[in-house]
């Protein structure tokens, strides 16, 4: 895959998700992707093998899955979405997520949930 900037990376990914399309979805990630969900300091999920089976099992497999990105910021190699996600639970939410881009893939991603 050719390098991409950070924010081409993040509207891959998105895109990706919101097709359902894992394979293309997980070429964006670096082979040991670490993903945080703050305040915890332990990753919730880590390494490319986790991380595809985690979406394959839990998001993935949801018909009606969908992420529209209400904001987004680019400092550096950061790339922050402001998301609402549907197709997940009962009701409609919103997220942050923090991507942190290298060598043109998404190395760390920080997921910060009201509540």
């Amino acid at each position: 895959m050719q390098s991409m900037t950070p924010q081409a990376a993040a509207q891959e990914q998105l895109d990706a998700y919101n097709a359902r399309d894992l394979e293309r979805f997980i070429k964006v990630y670096s082979d040991d992707i670490k993903v945080y969900a703050p305040p915890a300091a332990e990753p919730t999920l880590q390494g490319k093998a986790a991380f595809a089976a985690h979406y394959a099992n839990n998001r993935f497999n949801l018909p009606a899955l969908h992420a529209e990105v209400l904001n987004r910021i680019v400092v550096g190699n950061k790339v922050i979405d402001h998301e609402r996600v549907t197709g997940v639970r009962d009701e409609p939410f919103e997220v942050a997520v923090v991507y942190e881009v290298v060598d043109g893939v998404i190395r760390t991603v920080w997921f910060y949930a009201a509540g």
